[in-house]
């Protein structure tokens, strides 16, 4: 099943990932990037897409070889078309990391406002339409594009490799975040469905969801918050390599038994 690791002989690179084509979203930034360098440092052509597009450029601009494309991915024209641009340029698609996603700031700052003032967090009879819907459409809706266009390409060559990001906070939901939480863990059982139905065309996916992690979301995390994640019992915040390292790893064939997984990566501070 060719969803990981390559000879090189499409174009002569070497290693884990050599003469491979693969697609990220969200690569402007946090994970998506990380994982857009490390496909590139073990010989993929990568595919580096996010909303914002100086940002990847940027990234795109360090990896030999890669192409930035603006992509939002709750939009499903774009997305098809970044797919498109992939394919085209190489006439396949081996992997997708799909890392794109959104997180609510503003819930954010009502829960740390709640905990220093020690009482419960209100939150969901304070949110609006468009602040859940903007978070349910990039990262339920954004998922959903992604896997479909994925799959358009990859079914039909009976190979490829899908990875989704979704998050801790789909099994422990974090009070007065109820949109974050409900985008995530549709996402999970989407990936799942999708991987249920995929596997009989040669395409794999799988997910993989971490705990708190070191990136551009989490430094717009207020203080009082970032707090309620520290625990001396556990590791701290993971780095965006360290996830990166996981998706490469579901993506690889040495998970080519791995088929609708979700793996936790939270440094231990619950299991399921």
């Amino acid at each position: 099943m060719g969803d990981g690791r390559g000879d090189g002989r499409g174009d002569g690179r070497a290693g884990r990932f050599g003469g491979r084509v693969a697609l990220v979203t969200g690569a402007g930034s946090g994970i998506g990037a990380a994982t857009a360098r490390r496909l590139a440092e073990q010989g993929a052509e990568v595919f580096a897409a996010d909303i914002d597009g100086t940002a990847v450029a940027a990234v795109a601009a360090e990896l030999p070889g890669a192409r930035a494309l603006t992509v939002d991915v709750a939009d499903p024209a774009q997305v098809d078309r970044a797919i498109a641009d992939a394919t085209e340029a190489h006439g396949r698609l081996d992997v997708v990391v799909h890392a794109a996603g959104v997180d609510d700031p503003a819930a954010k700052e009502w829960i740390a406002d709640a905990l220093l003032d020690g009482r419960p967090p209100e939150v969901t009879t304070r949110l609006g339409d468009d602040a859940w819907r903007r978070v349910l459409r990039v990262n339920l809706d954004g998922t959903f594009h992604v896997l479909r266009a994925a799959l358009r390409v990859m079914a039909p060559r009976g190979s490829g490799a899908v990875v989704t990001v979704g998050s801790s906070s789909a099994f422990d939901t974090l009070a007065g975040y109820p949109h974050y939480a409900a985008s995530k863990a549709g996402a999970h059982a989407l990936s799942q469905a999708v991987a249920k139905e995929a596997i009989a065309f040669g395409v794999r996916v799988n997910t993989v969801a971490p705990g708190p992690t070191e990136t551009g979301m989490a430094a717009r995390t207020p203080t009082a918050l970032r707090r309620g994640f520290a625990d001396p019992r556990v590791r701290p915040y993971a780095t965006p390599e360290e996830i990166a390292d996981i998706a490469l790893f579901l993506a690889s064939e040495d998970a080519a038994n791995l088929v609708g997984a979700v793996l936790l990566a939270n440094g231990g501070r619950f299991t399921v």
